[in-house]
């Protein structure tokens, strides 16, 4: 999905949104009341913000609950991705990019948090690495394109696959931020 309407981006670009959003990417369908109890927040909190999801195209309707008293949303797009570009308005897409870096660095710090709570497998298996490269902007575009590429099959498991939900097997973030250090003046 490429997004360049300031207005859409922006709507983007709350806390509460992002949290609904990933939480439809893993649950879906799924109504304001069951996420507002997954997410600690009101129902009427979370209905208002998927309205406005679904005003820009990000969530819609999957129609009447089981009670049919409420409505369940789902992502259109099992796999959303939202494509910025240096070209879009500065300001909000560095305000959406500053909320993105803000919830993955939250998420990072709560996973270090819950040593006790995480089994010995996940623990050992997942986490943290680190590093520091020499490379161009050409290879790290190439770094970048080979670590999509390497998370693309288990990004493609979808809720039809009987086997993708199978236990021992949960949701894992992936946050891939190359940061350039500061040119060297000396270089120029």
């Amino acid at each position: 999905m490429r997004i360049t309407d300031p207005t859409a981006i922006r709507a983007l670009a709350h806390p509460l949104r992002l949290d609904l959003l990933e939480l439809l990417a893993t649950s879906s369908p799924a109504t304001a009341a069951q996420c507002g109890r997954v997410l600690g927040v009101s129902q009427a909190s979370c209905s208002f913000h998927l309205r406005q999801l679904a005003k820009y195209g990000f969530v819609e309707d999957a129609g009447p609950g089981r009670d049919r008293r409420e409505r369940q949303w789902r992502l259109p797009d099992p796999r959303p991705t939202l494509r910025l570009s240096p070209g879009d308005n500065a300001v909000v897409r560095q305000q959406l990019e500053r909320m993105v870096v803000d919830r993955e660095m939250q998420a990072i710090l709560e996973f270090v948090g819950r040593d006790d709570e995480e089994s010995t497998a996940w623990r050992r298996r997942a986490g943290l690495t680190t590093a520091l490269a020499l490379v161009s902007d050409e290879e790290a575009e190439q770094l970048k394109t080979q670590w999509l590429a390497l998370l693309e099959p288990f990004l493609a498991r979808s809720e039809a696959d009987m086997d993708a939900r199978r236990p021992g097997r949960r949701f894992a973030r992936y946050f891939l931020a190359a940061t350039p250090l500061p040119a060297d003046p000396a270089d120029d």
